[in-house]
């Protein structure tokens, strides 16, 4: 991903035409789009054409209400659970963060074993923890920034939701320290082990919880990101889109590469064949996809709440503060209140270099 951003740069700083279409992560896509190597996508779609997409995903592709790229496959933070467990202790899946606690702090002490946490997660400093931080503060109301750019990080919800958040670790104790050094194959891993009742982790983990070898086929279920009382369930957008190189010779022909590769059969085929999660919502009730991948139906819920991280092209910046800030709160250096002051004020800084 790395080395493809760098190809990118690079070939867009030289106004390279060697290419007409280019797959994009989504945290790239105001980068590019306010550097003008993306190619404007209005003048080929209209509104009836990005209803089809999850309203998440074009949020994603637009830059200042302009679409400039189209959702490929589509990839959401969401919630793993041990059905046995909740089956067997009398509980629903989570719809409120109060509720896991309570269903976590519950089923450890029935359970009696050695090694069983409640709630795993990603919590190691990249990326990774910025998206699990972001479900945190959307499901207690909480922004980073506003419509017009203006920094909203240091709010109340925002500081229930990082305190939360160290309060899993440091005083409810239902997600271990060692979730400082978790990436998403980390927390996986305790979670396939049988070792935890819950799991924070993207749409990939299904197949392997369910592959023939592993300890927890058949027990596991999912459900969208819990809640604070009185938010909303919010999933962290990922995945890749398709957008043209604004130094295009063939803008046109480009355009029916892009309207076909992300169109209904070439995406049901990369369901069926490749476990792309499609980004077209009536994919989702097609009967051949729900035959072979019957998970695909309960990920509609989640995929329906999907949000975009912060659509800025300070974006990595904005991003490695917060993951410092938060780190520094989990391993008890400093205060929710502290980390949200500096990334506030920091923030702020880098914002007021663009003006």
């Amino acid at each position: 991903s790395d080395l493809q951003h760098q190809f990118y740069v690079t070939n867009f700083g030289a106004q390279s035409e060697s290419f007409d279409v280019l797959s994009i992560d989504i945290i790239w896509l105001s980068e590019f789009a306010a550097s003008g190597w993306l190619a404007p996508l209005d003048q080929f779609a209209n509104k009836e054409f990005e209803l089809k997409f999850f309203k998440g995903a074009i949020r994603g592709c637009s830059y200042g209400d302009i679409l400039y790229a189209v959702p490929w496959f589509i990839d959401a933070g969401l919630l793993y659970y041990r059905k046995d467990l909740l089956d067997k202790h009398g509980f629903d899946p989570p719809q409120t963060f109060d509720q896991l606690v309570e269903h976590c702090q519950t089923i450890i002490e029935k359970e009696k074993k050695e090694k069983l946490y409640g709630f795993v997660w990603q919590g190691m400093q990249y990326e990774g923890l910025v998206c699990n931080f972001l479900e945190y503060i959307w499901g207690s109301g909480g922004i980073i920034l506003d419509q017009e750019n203006r920094v909203q990080i240091n709010s109340s919800q925002n500081q229930k939701a990082l305190t939360f958040m160290y309060e899993l670790i440091h005083k409810h104790k239902i997600t271990p320290e060692a979730v400082a050094t978790y990436s998403e194959e980390e927390s996986r891993h305790v979670f396939g082990n049988g070792e935890s009742v819950f799991l924070r982790n993207w749409p990939y983990v299904w197949s392997l919880v369910e592959s023939e070898d592993s300890p927890l086929r058949g027990k596991v279920g999912i459900a969208p990101m819990p809640r604070f009382q009185g938010g909303e369930s919010a999933a962290t957008l990922g995945g890749w889109q398709l957008g043209i190189n604004n130094y295009s010779e063939n803008k046109k022909g480009a355009w029916k590469l892009v309207e076909y590769m992300t169109s209904y059969p070439v995406q049901k085929i990369l369901a069926l064949g490749l476990s792309r999660n499609p980004t077209l919502v009536s994919l989702y009730d097609d009967p051949d996809i729900n035959r072979q991948a019957p998970f695909m139906k309960d990920l509609l819920s989640v995929f329906k709440r999907a949000r975009p991280r912060p659509v800025t092209p300070f974006y990595p910046d904005i991003s490695l503060i917060i993951q410092r800030e938060v780190s520094g709160v989990l391993a008890d250096l400093k205060s929710p209140r502290e980390a949200l002051d500096i990334m506030e004020e920091e923030i702020q800084k880098i914002l007021k270099k663009s003006m």
